[in-house]
């Protein structure tokens, strides 16, 4: 089914996309602090996703796409660091809107130093397997520089929400990882990473997936932030 990694995108973020434009909800407004983030983060991640294939960290498997390609990867990987995004932020940006899920600063801070010391720790202990070593340092590293030097104060938020997406990540991910298909979209190599699976979803999948969560929030947030500011001073002036 060369169409399957294509529908995987479209339906991951069809339903926030007509959500955005619930009166409640109002995300397209929001599309000018989105789509800039999705961006930047994108490029690192599609040049950190080029390189990895180019290394044999994984590969696509050609049944399951349309054939197109850019920078080495397949057009619906370039589309993936945007409709997953998307969605995510998109239910950041409702829970928060609807529910209070904030978190202690201490709690938080507590949270971020031992996550990054045991994925940093992890890292170094398997610094031969490039996916966990390069996913878990970079991920404790990012957590700490959002927690403590760009000082953000959703982080606690951040994880919650990340927790109630855990759901429907297993759901896309399972697919391109084989859950369900007769072959995986997206094949590891397992020298590469600990080889631990949930279902057919390499655990590092969950780091991968956070860091690039949170760099898309914080970029979203500093567009926005920086937005506000302007019509702050344009209203005092």
């Amino acid at each position: 089914m060369k169409s399957l990694y294509l529908l995987v995108d479209i339906f991951t973020i069809l339903v926030p996309f007509l959500f955005s434009f619930h009166p409640k909800i109002r995300f397209y407004k929001e599309w000018k602090f989105f789509f800039p983030a999705a961006i930047i983060v994108a490029i690192i991640f599609i040049i950190w996703d080029s390189i990895f294939t180019s290394l044999g960290v994984w590969n696509f498997n050609p049944r399951y796409l349309s054939g197109i390609y850019i920078l080495n990867l397949p057009v619906e990987e370039i589309l993936f660091f945007i409709c997953i995004p998307y969605s995510c932020i998109f239910t950041y940006y409702c829970l928060t809107k609807f529910y209070n899920l904030s978190w202690h600063p201490k709690t938080e801070n507590i949270f971020c130093l031992l996550l990054s010391a045991i994925l940093i720790i992890t890292g170094l202990i398997f610094f031969d397997k490039m996916y966990t070593s390069v996913t878990f340092i970079s991920t404790a590293l990012v957590c700490l520089f959002l927690k403590f030097v760009a000082k953000i104060d959703w982080f606690g938020k951040a994880i919650t929400v990340y927790a109630i997406l855990i759901i429907p990540f297993l759901i896309v991910n399972g697919i391109l990882t084989g859950t369900g298909i007769e072959e995986a979209v997206v094949r590891y190599n397992n020298s590469e990473n600990l080889h631990i699976r949930l279902l057919t979803i390499p655990f590092e999948d969950i780091f991968y997936g956070f860091e690039m969560i949170v760099l898309n929030l914080y970029f979203f947030k500093i567009f926005e932030s920086s937005f506000s500011k302007k019509n702050e001073l344009k209203m005092a002036s």
